[in-house]
C-alpha cells in the first residue's frame, strides 16, 4: 500500500448552534479518509533547514488537548494492554472534540462511533502499526450516560525493509571529493536503518536529519525533492525512500560590514578568516562569528549569506556590535606554584589615537611578579599584522631569583589551525640568590643576548577548549649572538608535542605529552636564563616544585642546556549518572630531566592521580603527585586547556 498525505484541514470547536445533522456532515467531511499518513511527498520547500513534517496526529494536539467541558454527552474508555498506545489514543482521539454536543440522537452517535474506528486506526498508524484490531461499542442502558469503549489489539509494529536514499543537482553530478564524501556521510548518518520500528516521527527526524546535513554546507539551498514510505500492513513492512536536491553550489563573495564606526570595516572580514571564493559552510560561519566576538573589537558578531545571490559568488553580511575602546579587568587566582595572584590588565583598542592595541599587564604574583605592554597593529589583507612587546619580571624559585628584561618586535599571524612569528627579541637576565658567589655565569643563566626566531604552532584537535581526540605540535628556532662578557654565537632549538587518543567506547583517553629543548653554544657563552631551560610543576613534571629540575649547585638549583619532559595521562569520565560530562580522573607519570651536556640528562619520575571538572573555559585540574627523586607530595591545580 502506498500512502500519500492530504493536507491537513484546520479544526475549530464544534458550535453549539448547529443542528445535529449539520454537525455530523462537518464531522464525516473533517475527518481524513482512507490516506490518513502522511507518508508521499513531493518538491516539500527547500528555504527552512528543517523539512516539512508529514502531518500526524501529535501536529493536531492544539485541537485535540484541553481541559475536558463542563458538562459531556458521555465518557470514553480506551482498552489496551500498550500504555503508550491507550495514553495516545485517550488524548488525541477525535472523539474528545464531540463530547460537547448534548444533542445527539441514536443514530447521529452510531455514525460517530463508526468513524472513530476509522480515525483510532490512523493514530495507532502514526506508531507504525498499520493492521491493528480496532473495536468500538457503547456501554450502559439507553437511558442512561453512555461510554463508548475503544478495544484495541494493535498486531505487529511495522519495521523497515529497505531504504533507499538519491541526489540531485551539483552533489549528484560532482566528483568533487567533498562532496562524494558528504553524499556518503548523509547516507551512513541516516538514522532510520533497516530492521528499524517505523514511526511517523522517527520517518520526520530522519529526512530533517538528512536534509540538514545537505544545507549546512556547500548546498544552502537543498531541498527535499521527494519521499516515499511504501506501506505493507499485511507484512507489517515498510520501504523509504527519499530524493534530497541539492541545487548549486554555493561561495562567498564580496563583504559588507553593517555597524563599523569606530574600527576599519574590513577588520572583521579579516578577523573572521573567511574569504572571497571559499565554500559555504555554516559551521565556519559560526566560528567566524565567534572569533569575532572574541577578538576584543566587537562585542558580537552575524554573518550570514544571500541564498538568492549568485551562488558562485553569494554576498555575505557581516553585522556587528563593536566593543567599546578601553576595557580594564581585575581579577585573582591562586596556582600550587606561585600562590596568590592578583592581575590588572587594561586594553586600549587605538592606542594613542592609532589603529594599533595596546594590552598591559601587572601580575602581583608573589613568585613572578610582572609587568607587561604588548602592542599589535590591525591584521593586513595577508593576515600578517605587527606586533612589539616589552616586558619585566621576576621569578623566584625559592633559591634563586631571576629578572628579567625582554624586547622583541616581529610579525604574526593567527590562522585557523596555525600560528607563525617572526621576531626579533632582545633579553637580559641578573640571577641573584645566597650561594651563588662560587658558581660562574655562564651556568647560572645571568647574561643577555639578541636574537631571530621564528615560533610556528600547528593545532589539530577536534574540539577547544575541551578536546577529546587530536594533536599539537609546536617549535620554537632561535639563532643569535650573547652581548655580555666576550660575544658568542649560539642556536636555541625547542619543540613541543601533545596527543589525545581515545581509549575504547567509555569516553576514556590517553594523552601524550612531550618537550623538549636545546642551546648549541660554547661553554664560555652568557646566556640569559630566560633562555635557558628547567622545568617541575603544575605543567611539567608533577611531584616537584616550581622550576626545581635544573642543575643542582650545593642548595641551589640552575638553568640548563638540555631538557627533555615527557608524560602520559590517562582521564576517563566518572559519575555519568549524576553528573554527564562533568567530572574525570585522572592517573597520571611524568618524567623529566635538565643538563647542560645530552649524556648528562637524569630522569626525575612523577606519579600521581587527580579529578578533572569539566567547565565552559576548559578543564579546572587539581592533582596530588608524588616524586620518587625528590620524595615529596605535592599538589598541583591548572585551569584551562593551553598548546
Amino acid at each position: 500500500m502506498t500512502c500519500t498525505r492530504p493536507d491537513s484541514p484546520a479544526a475549530g470547536p464544534a458550535r453549539r448552534t448547529l443542528p445535529c445533522a449539520a454537525a455530523l456532515l462537518a464531522l464525516l467531511l473533517v475527518l481524513p479518509g482512507c490516506a490518513w499518513l502522511g507518508l508521499n511527498d513531493n518538491a516539500e520547500p527547500a528555504t527552512a533547514t528543517t523539512p516539512r513534517a508529514d502531518t500526524t496526529a501529535a501536529g493536531q494536539v492544539g485541537a485535540r488537548t484541553g481541559d475536558a467541558p463542563a458538562v459531556t454527552a458521555f465518557d470514553i474508555r480506551v482498552e489496551c494492554e500498550d500504555e503508550d498506545l491507550r495514553g495516545l489514543v485517550e488524548r488525541h482521539s477525535e472523539l474528545q472534540r464531540y463530547r460537547a454536543l448534548t444533542d445527539l440522537d441514536e443514530s447521529e452517535f452510531a455514525r460517530l462511533m463508526a468513524v472513530t474506528e476509522r480515525d483510532v486506526r490512523n493514530l495507532l498508524g502514526t506508531e507504525g502499526y498499520f493492521n491493528p484490531d480496532v473495536r468500538v461499542r457503547r456501554e450502559g442502558a439507553p437511558s442512561a450516560r453512555p461510554t463508548v469503549v475503544i478495544a484495541i489489539t494493535p498486531g505487529e509494529p511495522a519495521t523497515i525493509a529497505g531504504v533507499d536514499i538519491g541526489f540531485e543537482g551539483d552533489i549528484a553530478a560532482s566528483a568533487d571529493a567533498d562532496a562524494i564524501g558528504q553524499r556518503e556521510g548523509i547516507v551512513a548518518d541516516w538514522s532510520l536503518d533497516e530492521g528499524r520500528r517505523f514511526t511517523q516521527d522517527r520517518w520526520s527526524s530522519a529526512k530533517t536529519g538528512a536534509l540538514r546535513s545537505l544545507v549546512e554546507r556547500r548546498y544552502p539551498q537543498g531541498r527535499i525533492a521527494y519521499s516515499l514510505a511504501d506501506v505493507s500492513a499485511a507484512e507489517a513492512r515498510v520501504k523509504l525512500g527519499l530524493r534530497l536536491d541539492s541545487g548549486p553550489l554555493f561561495r562567498l563573495g564580496a563583504a559588507t560590514v553593517k555597524g563599523a564606526s569606530r574600527y576599519p570595516p574590513e577588520l572583521a572580514e579579516r578577523l573572521s578568516w573567511l574569504k572571497p571564493g571559499d565554500i559555504y559552510d555554516q559551521k565556519k560561519l559560526v566560528d567566524a562569528q565567534q572569533r569575532l566576538a572574541g577578538s576584543g573589537y566587537y562585542d558580537s558578531a552575524y554573518i550570514s549569506i544571500d541564498p538568492e545571490g549568485d551562488p558562485a559568488a553569494t554576498p555575505v553580511t557581516y553585522t556587528v556590535t563593536e566593543a567599546k575602546r578601553h576595557k580594564v579587568q581585575l581579577g585573582v587566582g591562586y596556582s600550587t606554584d606561585g600562590g596568590p595572584r592578583l592581575t590588572l590588565e587594561h586594553r586600549d583598542n587605538t592606542a594613542l589615537g592609532t589603529s594599533w592595541r595596546a594590552d598591559t599587564k601587572l601580575h602581583f604574583d608573589q613568585k613572578a611578579p610582572l609587568l607587561q605592554t604588548e602592542w599589535t597593529s590591525l591584521p593586513r589583507a595577508s593576515g600578517w599584522r605587527w606586533a612589539a612587546l616589552a616586558r619585566y619580571m621576576r621569578q623566584d624559585d625559592g633559591a634563586l631569583t631571576t629578572t628579567s628584561k625582554t624586547l622583541r618586535l616581529g610579525t604574526l599571524r593567527t590562522d585557523e589551525k596555525y600560528d607563525r612569528n617572526f621576531y626579533l627579541q632582545y633579553d637580559h637576565a641578573s640571577v641573584t640568590g645566597s650561594g651563588t658567589r662560587n658558581v660562574p655565569d655562564a651556568l647560572l643563566g645571568d647574561g643577555a643576548a639578541v636574537s631571530a626566531n621564528y615560533a610556528w604552532t600547528g593545532r589539530y584537535f577536534d574540539s577547544l577548549p575541551i578536546p577529546s581526540r587530536g594533536y599539537g605540535l609546536g617549535t620554537d628556532i632561535g639563532i643569535g649572538m650573547t652581548t655580555v662578557g666576550e660575544r658568542k654565537p649560539f642556536l636555541r632549538l625547542h619543540g613541543r608535542a601533545l596527543g589525545i587518543v581515545p581509549v575504547g567506547s567509555s569516553g576514556s583517553r590517553l594523552a601524550l605529552r612531550t618537550e623538549a629543548g636545546a642551546i648549541l653554544a660554547d661553554k664560555q657563552a652568557r646566556l640569559p636564563a630566560t633562555y635557558m631551560f628547567r622545568t617541575g610543576g603544575d605543567n611539567t613534571v608533577r611531584g616537584y616544585g616550581y622550576r626545581r629540575i635544573g642543575i643542582p649547585f650545593d642548595d641551589l638549583v640552575g638553568p640548563g642546556r638540555y631538557m627533555a619532559v615527557g608524560s602520559m595521562e590517562w582521564q576517563r569520565p566518572i559519575m555519568r549518572e549524576r553528573f554527564p560530562g562533568l567530572l574525570e580522573h585522572t592517573l597520571f607519570i611524568d618524567v623529566g630531566g635538565v643538563a647542560n651536556e645530552v649524556n648528562q640528562l637524569r630522569a626525575h619520575w612523577g606519579v600521581g592521580t587527580g579529578v578533572r571538572l569539566i567547565t565552559p573555559v576548559g578543564p579546572m585540574q587539581l592533582d596530588i603527585a608524588y616524586g620518587l627523586k625528590s620524595k615529596d607530595i605535592r599538589l598541583h591545580m591548572n585551569v584551562g586547556f593551553v598548546f
